[in-house]
């Protein structure tokens, strides 16, 4: 094994530089990952162009990779051996508090950057705190003795299960935060691959009726909604999408709006609440903007609406992704469309923003290439 790591660094906003670590020392409850994929998200791209901290950073939160070297002890608590392939969650827990125990280490104050400064989450910790590899965009990513660790089932590769975090996240956000199920009808905004991986989860879910909402540029992505199972899909440029909600629910509205839309502002939220059924609908969204004005509090009171927040994933709907992943029954491998070296995270991250006028739907860096 070589002495030296290779990882591409966030030095600061919109800018990385290639810089080499020192091996770390694995101690008997660590372990070595070498990463084999690293899939490249929206968050990714507000990560760079906005740093939540100033320190170098190792990005990268969607990671694959083979377990290179493990201590003995590591070993035993995941139930892994060296060699294994394996897609590690981003948050590091601290496996005692009651949100971990529940699996939901999303809320682990140990993982929260937002209030606490030394918070442990890949992607976004600094290279210079122990184990200085907490990201994927390096060749090896350090595994302390909490980091949390899923088996990639066999047949599944390494680009694939690439897609996992998005899958999961589509899962956790339409069954789990929106309740969808059989007979469910749900209108999803944006077809990105939050938005595509929601399409899967209710078809698979049995949802009843499914629309996808989109821009005249999202035609291609528009056309995968449908090939994934969307019952029908709407141009939010051409056609106006309360009118096709509606006479598609025979004016009833929808049961669940799931809003994955980036930089769409207040009009999805705004659509959302219109299109959903008269009483008890839920509203599932990522709450982008910081301030709301004059948002329509009394409408969505009186018509009894649930809003929900679409944070993270929990263990469980990991697992559950890796299983869907695993059933090939959709053609997911469409969703990653593009992929980089270590020498191109500048450019995938923009290409992902949508700066080089590349359509690129979900990105896989390889630190090691093709081979």
């Amino acid at each position: 094994m070589a002495e030296q790591v290779l990882a591409a660094v966030r030095t600061g906003p919109g800018t990385t530089e290639l810089r080499e670590f020192p091996m770390p020392e694995i101690a008997d409850d660590a372990a070595l990952l070498k990463i084999e994929v690293a899939g490249i998200c929206g968050t990714d791209v507000k990560l760079y162009r906005k740093p939540t901290i100033d320190a170098p950073v190792i990005m990268g939160h969607e990671n694959v990779g083979i377990v290179a070297k493990a201590g003995a002890t590591w070993q035993e608590i995941h139930g892994l051996r060296e060699g294994d392939r394996i897609f590690v969650e981003h948050y590091v827990g601290c496996m005692h508090c009651e949100w971990c125990r529940l699996g939901e280490y999303r809320h682990c104050e140990l993982t929260d950057w937002r209030t606490n400064p030394d918070a442990r989450r890949y992607g976004y910790t600094s290279s210079e705190n122990p184990g200085r590899l907490w990201g994927g965009f390096s060749q090896y990513m350090y595994l302390p003795w909490n980091a949390v660790t899923h088996k990639v089932p066999d047949g599944v590769t390494a680009e694939l299960a690439g897609l996992v975090t998005p899958l999961s996240n589509g899962i956790e956000w339409a069954l789990n935060a929106g309740g969808v199920g059989y007979a469910t009808t749900v209108l999803i905004q944006g077809p990105g691959q939050q938005g595509l991986s929601q399409v899967v989860a209710s078809k698979q879910a049995g949802a009843s009726l499914i629309v996808v909402t989109g821009t005249t540029r999202d035609a291609t992505r528009l056309q995968l909604a449908k090939d994934l199972g969307a019952d029908a899909v709407v141009d939010v440029l051409q056609e106006d999408a309360l009118a096709t909600v509606l006479e598609l629910t025979g004016g009833q509205g929808v049961d669940v709006v799931l809003d994955c839309t980036s930089g769409a502002g207040t009009a999805p939220v705004l659509l959302g609440i219109d299109a959903l059924k008269r009483r008890e609908g839920v509203m599932v969204t990522q709450g982008e903007e910081a301030a709301f004005p004059d948002f329509p509090l009394k409408k969505m009171t009186e018509k009894c609406i649930t809003l929900a927040s679409a944070r993270g994933h929990s263990y469980r709907s990991v697992e559950l992704a890796l299983e869907q992943l695993a059933s090939h029954r959709f053609p997911l491998e469409r969703l990653a469309t593009h992929s980089f070296g270590l020498e191109d995270v500048d450019h995938a991250i923009r290409a992902l923003a949508g700066e080089t006028g590349e359509d690129a739907l979900h990105i896989s860096l390889k630190p090691w290439g093709d081979a």
